[in-house]
């Protein structure tokens, strides 16, 4: 997904040129992975952009820094402002928005307490995260030999960028065996979620979606999709599921940011009836709500 340059990129308060955001090649998260993220998308509405779900994102970007110990040197407010400015710098009608608290440059070791937390956002175009063609007819999952990590090792509830690592594995694994996308599983065989994207697995009439137990990121899009599902009249709940469940399942999608919602079409070469009836009820709606085009959703819309 080869990155698109924008005009500006909100560093430390400033709005500077897109070539201009530059770190030192010593700067501390760069080495240590310590840092801590979103993925936000803007979508054009009537209103013009509209940024989904902004402070909700925020709010989680501050929850991974507390999880880390990580001061930001910002407020909530401040932060949820930045990025309103940074998208309406771009001119752009929809945009992906990226903002980013790390240590930089300054100190070198383990120890973070003495470091500085600089913070960065910034906004390019970004397409379909899995492409185009599987929202229609939908993606390949593999079950990835890679194990998702536990709460206690790398806690998975916050949004960190060497969490990734893991998943970078999974992923690139996946590609290079011919599917579209990995599903992992936590150490106790329990599906946890894909390497950027919940899980929901349609059986029986249920929509069943791992919790945040089974080391599933507390995802934005997930809650977004469970109310929108709830709201059309679905049975649908966060369970345990097994790799078996995901094998003899009536549909299934995938949600993310970067993915939006995306049906599944096989798991490990186990066909799934794809898209079925409720995933595109689901798809539909959601599509409806992030372009403003949903009354009822209208307060996830937050404009730039």
């Amino acid at each position: 997904m080869p990155i698109t340059p924008t005009e500006k990129i909100w560093m430390n308060g400033e709005l500077v040129p897109w070539e201009d955001a530059k770190i030192h090649v010593l700067t501390h998260t760069l080495h240590y992975g310590t840092g801590v993220f979103e993925g936000i998308r803007a979508y054009e509405t009537p209103q013009g952009p509209g940024i989904f779900r902004l402070t909700d994102h925020i709010t989680r970007l501050f929850n991974s820094a507390r999880i880390l110990m990580m001061d930001l040197p910002y407020t909530r407010e401040e932060i949820v402002q930045a990025c309103k400015d940074t998208v309406r710098a771009t001119g752009l009608q929809s945009c992906y928005v990226r903002p980013i608290a790390y240590y930089g440059y300054g100190e070198m070791g383990l120890n973070t307490l003495p470091c500085e937390v600089d913070v960065a956002i910034a906004c390019w175009p970004w397409g379909a995260y899995l492409g185009e063609e599987a929202m229609r007819k939908g993606v390949r999952m593999k079950i990835s030999s890679w194990v998702r990590h536990d709460h206690n090792i790398m806690p998975p509830a916050s949004k960190t960028t060497g969490n990734y690592a893991n998943s970078s594995l999974a992923k690139v694994e996946a590609l290079k065996a011919g599917y579209d996308e990995a599903v992992m599983l936590n150490g106790l065989g329990w599906v946890s979620e894909c390497t950027g994207e919940n899980i929901f697995v349609a059986r029986n009439g249920k929509i069943l979606t791992p919790p945040l137990t089974a080391g599933a990121l507390e995802g934005i899009t997930q809650d977004s999709v469970m109310t929108i599902g709830h709201d059309l009249g679905f049975d649908i709940r966060t369970d345990n599921l097994a790799r078996s469940d995901l094998y003899t399942a009536d549909e299934m999608f995938v949600c993310g940011t970067a993915a939006e919602v995306t049906p599944v079409n096989s798991v490990d070469d186990r066909p799934v009836p794809c898209p079925g009836p409720m995933t595109v009820a689901i798809m539909d709606e959601y599509a409806k709500a992030i372009h403003g085009d949903a009354d009822r959703y209208k307060e996830w819309i937050e404009h730039a």
